[in-house]
């Protein structure tokens, strides 16, 4: 495809790919910082990148669809369920941004945290976040099925340093009028960043021995083709041309 394309218009392509590769990427923030939120929150989705002078035009891509909003921040005041899914957005001096994926849940409680895949040694932050805010008393934090904090008023379960035992299926459970609600459970991982640094060292050696020998095999086979086409070209043309080669045997 690239040599049916005229020079000038090859050297635009490599301009412009040069161009998208020296800008960095946008990046999608969520004020609050939950990912996971509830029907009827509040949710403010930021982009942060860099805009041309007077010209803060932003784009938002909702699931693959170019939304409306221009505006730098899009705010949603009260997010239903079709509000889920992935969000993208893009400035004037910035690359399209990865995506940021917002989950819309439908309860009286939902547990939220700061991150679902911690590094070992990271904080870990859990919310139980009741519908509308309304008061919970007598929350209590579970971690596989078993009881980790309780307190007679909703607070948040801070874990200072995760550890490898703090990975698990967690959940919330509180009152809520005279209604005994719980959460849906999430799982929390908590990696070890060394045994991972370890087993990528072990495997990447064998990626690419594997990577080299496959790319070697399909050289050997497409120069195998190519002489065998030539010969097969050659044979044609001394047909065409009725030329007939003797040779005297011994």
């Amino acid at each position: 495809m690239w040599q049916l394309l005229p020079p000038a218009a090859l050297l635009l392509l490599v301009s412009a790919d040069t161009q998208t590769a020296d800008l960095s990427k946008a990046v999608v923030l969520l004020d609050p910082r939950w990912n996971q939120v509830l029907t009827n929150d509040r949710v403010t989705l930021k982009c942060q990148g860099d805009y041309p002078v007077e010209d803060n035009s932003t784009k938002w891509w909702h699931n693959g669809t170019l939304i409306s909003s221009q505006t730098p921040s899009y705010f949603i005041a009260d997010v239903k369920v079709k509000d889920s899914g992935e969000y993208k957005c893009q400035t004037g001096l910035s690359a399209l941004s990865d995506p940021v994926k917002l989950e819309v849940h439908v309860g009286w409680l939902l547990l939220q945290a700061s991150r679902w895949v911690v590094k070992l040694g990271e904080p870990i932050k859990l919310k139980c976040h009741s519908w509308k805010k309304t008061p919970v008393a007598k929350v209590q934090y579970f971690q596989n099925g078993r009881g980790k904090k309780y307190s007679h008023e909703n607070s948040d379960f801070y874990i200072p340093e995760a550890k490898l035992e703090h990975s698990g299926s967690y959940f919330c459970r509180g009152i809520i009028g005279s209604k005994n609600e719980s959460s849906e459970s999430v799982q929390i991982t908590v990696q070890d960043l060394e045994t991972l640094q370890t087993v990528s060292s072990f495997f990447l050696p064998w990626h690419q021995i594997t990577f080299c020998v496959v790319m070697g095999i399909l050289f050997a086979v497409d120069t195998g083709l190519y002489f065998s086409v030539r010969r097969h070209l050659r044979s044609s043309e001394e047909w065409r041309d009725g030329k007939v080669t003797w040779s005297k045997g011994p």
